[in-house]
């Protein structure tokens, strides 16, 4: 069975694809193709200083928070289908050994109390066996394993290939599955009863995985001594750590981040596999760069020694400095802490950040001392998200992170790749927005799309009526008021003029959930209704906040800080929608061109409207506002020019017919007016009329007759047929 995912091509077995890693069932989103540009924000135009509604355990610090799941993830190749990623070669396994294997004194400690073992004392090489001074504890950095070892009487030991957190791994050839290499993982202490238990566990735990984006298992040895080891697939690439290294030895030492489209590429392809370890029950508790390894076009998750179930509360638990949250020593590992881990690796990959094993062990530096962030704004609050100091604060499945990151990512390729956006990628929480020239009020705004997993959505799909009167009505006799109710009851209670039911129903749904962005969403919409600016803002920005891949909560943060004046925010916001997706693109560019007319750049403004496209149902009402900006805002200097580019935009706006015939007598008059003081130019038209006195007159006789024709009163029409009367050139029989 072939893949579903955009883009795949891969195969089903087992139930999951062997290419993008995602279940058989997943359901497919569609790759979009991003264009526009971004400049580099400044700290006045970053989002970080707004102020935010509360949410989630700022709201209820004793509430616990249900897992939810946002929307299905979507699938696609390394690079999401977005981006290219450079194929890594597989390399000659041999080459990687170590010779001879050991392991450097300075990382040599104690496995039970951490401290140092095995140093060098003067003159007196350091020990590789003995006990801890400490606690006692037996240590031994020798390898049991040496070339020519067959171990289980079917694999082979070539050599060492590295010593890590629990013991040594080497390479082998299996003799049994022609000659195949695999890697042979041992104990790192025979001796020690944390460390056996944990190999037992692993044991366990290893013999249910099996997914393509996490190393194979094939099979556990035993050896008459009692020495335990695990045979597993051989990756044969380069873990992100090595690139890392590789980058900075190109870059004379000095540090050099994996590019940033590139590395949240490998996080969304790796997160499948969370998801799937996830789904049985398992933690993987110790993700970070060295565990990451790309060979050619894709990833393997290695290094499962730290996997452990969701409810052992016995096991040890092995972590890193720096990429493990902060609540597991003493709470323990969760689903939550898992993905703390994915998102401080994506931290480590993109940024030189110094400390983030001792000053920001468990934090970030705030957006304006790292130019990425200040640069992506998106990408900050995801990564604020991910690591929040609370787990119930923090993303609640690797699905939803996948998800944002998603729309990180499309941000991301949308600043740096220049041309027009052609293709949308439809929300899974949010409906398309509508596009408003003149304005961008609450009812214009993407409306929450009802969440499929409701228990009432069915139900809530046979309430087809669109009078928010009669909605407000049949919505009260729903069977049960759950989240989706309470949304669509809110949302049909604002239409229909009422705001304090509104009100109310959004705080239900924060009483069901702290965490439930869609009450502050519903909150911001009833405080832009009100008039209200500033709580407006602070609701979005928290929407925002939970939801930094998803345009929406951007646009209508965008449209609440142009109306509190916080006109560089909103346009940077307007920038990212309107460079990121098709269906955003119109939105984006009228926020753009208001902001820009408002503040007297009236080039930018028409430089804005000018990129909506022809294929654009907003086209017609760009031109509209176009001849608008050229009419009222003319240059001294060239006024019949600007008069006649009015003229043309005029004949593609979009506009009623009483308008259009009132906008063409403005425009003849001011270049008749003009033609009067100034002369007659060369080449000149308005519309396809001659700038010259008597082809205006005549062209506004007629413009006059036609607004006549359309005048809603007896009086306007006797009016305009004087004032057509009045200009009409006199001829001499």
């Amino acid at each position: 069975m072939r893949c579903v995912q955009p883009g795949c091509g891969g195969t089903i077995l087992d139930g999951y694809c062997d290419v993008c890693g995602l279940a058989g069932s997943a359901s497919a989103g569609t790759p979009s193709t991003v264009g526009g540009s971004s400049s580099r924000s400044s700290a006045r135009s970053g989002t970080a200083r707004l102020g935010s509604a509360p949410l989630g355990s700022a709201r209820d610090v004793s509430a616990s928070r249900p897992t939810r799941r946002l929307g299905a993830a979507q699938g696609s190749r390394l690079g999401a289908g977005l981006t290219q990623v450079p194929p890594i070669p597989e390399v000659d396994p041999r080459q990687s050994l170590m010779d001879p294997p050991t392991v450097a004194e300075e990382k040599r400690f104690c496995s039970v109390c951490q401290s140092q073992v095995g140093r060098s004392r003067g003159d007196t090489q350091g020990r590789t066996k003995g006990f801890c001074p400490k606690c006692r504890t037996p240590f031994d950095f020798d390898p049991k394993l040496q070339p020519g070892d067959l171990l289980g009487g079917q694999y082979e030991i070539v050599g060492a290939l590295a010593h890590g957190g629990m013991g040594w791994i080497h390479l082998a050839r299996d003799r049994n599955v022609n000659d195949r290499w695999v890697v042979v993982k041992g104990l790192l202490n025979a001796g020690d009863p944390d460390a056996s238990r944990a190999a037992i566990a692993e044991k366990q735990y290893l013999a249910e995985v099996e997914h393509p984006l996490i190393v194979g298992i094939y099979n556990f040895v035993t050896t008459a001594d009692g020495r335990s080891y695990i045979v597993m697939e051989y990756v044969g690439g380069r873990s992100l750590n090595n690139l890392l290294k590789d980058r900075m030895k190109a870059n004379g030492g000095a540090f050099s981040a994996i590019p940033v489209d590139q590395a949240i590429a490998f996080i969304v392809e790796i997160l499948p596999a969370f998801g799937y370890l996830h789904s049985l029950g398992l933690l993987y508790c110790d993700f970070k760069p060295a565990n990451l390894i790309q060979v050619g076009d894709g990833l393997k998750l290695i290094d499962l020694g730290g996997v452990r179930r969701v409810d052992d509360d016995v096991s040890p638990i092995y972590g890193t400095v720096g990429f493990q949250a902060p609540e597991v020593a003493a709470d323990g590992a969760t689903v939550a802490s898992d993905l703390f881990t994915i998102a401080r690796t994506l931290a480590v990959l993109i940024f030189e950040f110094k400390g983030y094993q001792s000053t920001y062990e468990t934090t970030l530096p705030v957006a304006d001392e790292v130019p990425l962030f200040e640069q992506f704004d998106s990408l900050y609050r995801w990564l604020v998200k991910g690591t929040a100091a609370r787990p119930e604060d923090r993303f609640q499945s690797a699905d939803e992170m996948r998800e944002q990151l998603l729309g990180v990512l499309r941000e991301v390729m949308a600043a740096s790749v220049q041309g027009t956006v052609t293709r949308s990628t439809p929300s899974t929480l949010f409906d398309p927005p509508s596009t408003t020239a003149d304005r961008l009020a609450w009812p214009d705004l993407p409306r929450l799309a009802t969440d499929p997993a409701d228990p009432m959505a069915a139900w809530l799909a046979g309430v087809t009526t669109d009078d928010p009167a009669a909605r407000s009505e049949a919505l009260r006799s729903a069977p049960q008021a759950t989240v989706a109710v309470l949304v669509q009851q809110a949302d049909a209670a604002l239409r229909a003029g009422d705001r304090r039911q509104a009100e109310r129903a959004a705080k239900k749904v924060l009483e069901t959930d702290p965490w439930e962005w869609r009450g502050v969403w519903l909150q911001g919409l009833a405080a832009m209704d009100e008039g209200d600016h500033g709580a407006a803002v602070a609701a979005f920005n928290a929407v925002y906040g939970q939801l930094p891949g998803e345009l929406a909560p951007k646009l209508a943060l965008a449209a609440a800080c142009e109306a509190a004046g916080e006109a560089a925010v909103a346009e940077r916001l307007y920038v990212t929608c309107a460079a990121t997706d098709a269906a955003y693109v119109a939105a984006g560019l009228f926020g753009l061109g208001r902001i820009a007319a408002a503040a007297g750049r009236r080039a930018d403004a028409l430089g804005a409207l000018g990129r909506i496209p022809a294929t654009s149902r907003a086209y017609g009402d760009a031109r509209r506002v176009r001849a608008l900006l050229l009419a009222s805002a003319m240059d001294p200097t060239n006024a019949l020019a600007d008069l006649g580019a009015a003229a043309a935009e005029l004949e593609e706006a979009t506009m009623q017919p009483a308008e259009r015939a009132d906008l063409r007598i403005r425009l003849i008059e001011r270049a008749l007016q003009t033609v009067r003081q100034q002369g007659t130019p060369l080449d000149v038209k308005i519309g396809m009329v001659p700038a010259q006195e008597l082809p205006l007159r005549r062209a506004l006789e007629d413009a006059y007759r036609e607004a006549a024709r359309l005048a809603p009163d007896r009086a306007q029409r006797v009016a305009l047929v004087d004032r057509a009367n009045a200009v009409r050139p006199r001829t001499v029989v």
